[in-house]
């Protein structure tokens, strides 16, 4: 019996084997036709990065000759294997990073084997014992400067894989020259092939199909200002919505207006990488300025200061208690036009960074601050609603405890409180006769008893009543001004407002150092008129 009830087992668990093979069978199609997408999809939506893939192809193949060749091979030996691997490692997405690889590779192998063949120089007539003490010591000093030299900000960023090359290029020099006489020549050749490397990176980087850290940087800050021009129209337009959204459309919003700012907060690393990438790159614009980097990280940060504030404003949109939509319809339009004003003034920043020309005399114009007027008298015109009135307080203190929820808990603590003292002056709870116990019962355990419970029941009830409590106050709170959470809405639009004029400022800066062309009205009218509906996906090559 038992045996068959083993094979039966056996035979179900190989025919669920065979049902999860034939399944992963027929869904593999479907994983090669997603794997397949998810390539694709990378190369639109950079396409320089098929470009860069390319670059990387031809470049080794192009060190791989060294090897493959016989008369490169007779002249380079195995050192060419160094090329190769040099290609790998310095060959980048952008110029500036390639440059900056490039170079601190190359000099930190030349000054390290310069180093290296000073100190064989100076150790090379010394006896053995000597030569090996005074190596000791020449490897222990130099790691340990280096070393502690790499804590150096300024050094750290800039020049710390060059310190990293320094310190291992000079170390196998250094401690090989003791046993293998030639190393030298090794040294040499390893030198030239390097150098090889270098040369057909930085020759890739800069002249087939460069792509510049500086232009990204330019076009991410443009970005920038478009984003959060979105998220502002999308947060103003969705607070004044007459009707609640369903839940798909409601998180299609949230996900355009979250992804307009998010580039902006999640900017710092990415700028400041592209920045110091680009202080590497070469003057290649046909006025060969320099480009002014340091200047578009602080416009970057005056961005992210400006982009809190949207973070706010969305947040209003997600806060438990809410002004009723009827009573937000008072302020719709003085809001609506509030915030497409400073939408406008955001997308000339944007077009004036886009089209390297100054921004317009009249960024900041009449209808922004007609609109700021309009909503300071839209407000005042409502004090009711802000400010509350006597007659409220006074219909409030004249209700009885049953319309009063603050009334009724007082009430309520203060008969248990009347209660507690009552049992502590008499030993019995109010409405209790001592005839209730019987003469055997002893007094004192009675009361112990009867504490006890008490206690735990007036400790149960004051957690009830503490949650209950502080929703109570805030409602009651809010019954003499619905419109208290859209006074936090209406603040955070005139904080944009009042943060403008630092972002204005930071770019009209960067347009002097960068000399950015004059702004004509003729030509460049239609650029301030134009409105940017969503901004565009620019996807930095940072590694």
């Amino acid at each position: 019996m038992s045996n068959r009830v083993h094979e039966r087992s056996m035979g179900m668990e190989e025919e669920g084997s065979t049902k999860n093979m034939k399944t992963k069978v027929l869904e593999l199609p479907t994983k090669i036709k997603k794997i397949l997408k998810n390539i694709w999809k990378v190369g639109k939506d950079d396409p320089r990065r098929v470009k860069h893939a390319l670059k990387v192809g031809v470049s080794l193949t192009l060190v791989s000759l060294l090897y493959l060749m016989e008369p490169l091979f007779k002249g380079i030996g195995n050192s060419a294997i160094w090329a190769v691997m040099t290609v790998v490692v310095v060959l980048e997405f952008s110029a500036g990073a390639t440059l900056c690889k490039g170079l601190n590779r190359g000099l930190g192998t030349l000054i390290a084997g310069s180093l290296a063949f000073f100190i064989e120089f100076v150790a090379n007539d010394s006896g053995k014992i000597f030569r090996a003490i005074f190596i000791g010591a020449a490897v222990f000093i130099i790691g340990a400067l280096i070393t502690y030299l790499r804590f150096i900000p300024y050094i750290k960023k800039n020049y710390d894989y060059g310190m990293l090359i320094f310190l291992l290029t000079f170390n196998l020099i250094t401690v090989s020259s003791y046993r293998v006489d030639t190393v030298i020549k090794i040294a040499h050749e390893r030198f030239y092939t390097i150098a090889m490397g270098v040369g057909i990176c930085l020759l890739m980087s800069l002249l087939v199909f460069p792509i510049w850290s500086g232009e990204d940087l330019h076009k991410s800050t443009v970005a920038k200002l478009q984003g959060l021009s979105y998220s502002i129209e999308a947060c103003v337009n969705e607070y004044f919505e007459e009707e609640e959204k369903d839940e798909e459309t409601s998180d299609l919003s949230e996900d355009t207006i979250y992804n307009g700012y998010k580039t902006v907060l999640d900017s710092k690393s990415a700028d400041e990488a592209l920045a110091m990438y680009a202080s590497w790159e070469p003057r290649h614009t046909r006025h060969c300025h320099r480009f002014p980097w340091k200047h578009y990280v602080k416009v970057g940060s005056v961005l992210r200061q400006f982009g809190y504030t949207v973070v706010a404003l969305h947040g209003c949109l997600k806060t438990e208690i809410q002004t009723p939509r009827p009573l937000r319809g008072l302020f719709k339009d003085p809001c609506v036009r509030l915030a497409g004003e400073i939408c406008k003034v955001l997308s000339e920043l944007a077009a004036s960074i886009r089209n390297r020309r100054h921004c317009s005399p009249e960024i900041l114009s009449d209808s922004l601050q007609v609109a700021l007027q309009d909503l300071n008298t839209a407000i005042k015109s409502q004090p009711k609603l802000f400010l509350g009135s006597s007659q409220n307080g006074n219909v409030s203190q004249g209700n009885s405890g049953r319309h009063n929820p603050n009334v009724a808990v007082s009430q309520h603590i203060n008969k248990d409180t009347n209660e507690a003292a009552s049992y502590q002056n008499t030993g019995t709870p109010r409405g209790e006769r001592m005839s209730r116990f019987g003469p055997n019962v002893s007094f004192s355990r009675l009361r112990a008893d009867t504490l006890e419970r008490r206690s735990a029941a007036a400790t149960n009830e004051r957690k009830i009543l503490r949650q209950q409590l502080s929703r109570i106050v805030v409602l009651t709170s809010l019954e003499f001004s619905e419109a208290l959470p859209f006074a936090a809405f209406a603040s955070l639009l005139v904080e944009m407002v009042a943060r403008l004029d630092n972002v204005i400022e930071e770019v009209e800066e960067l347009g002097t150092i960068a000399c950015f062309k004059d702004y004509d009205n003729n030509v460049d009218q239609k650029d301030v008129e134009v409105r940017v509906e969503k901004p565009a996906d620019l996807v930095v090559g940072v590694e």
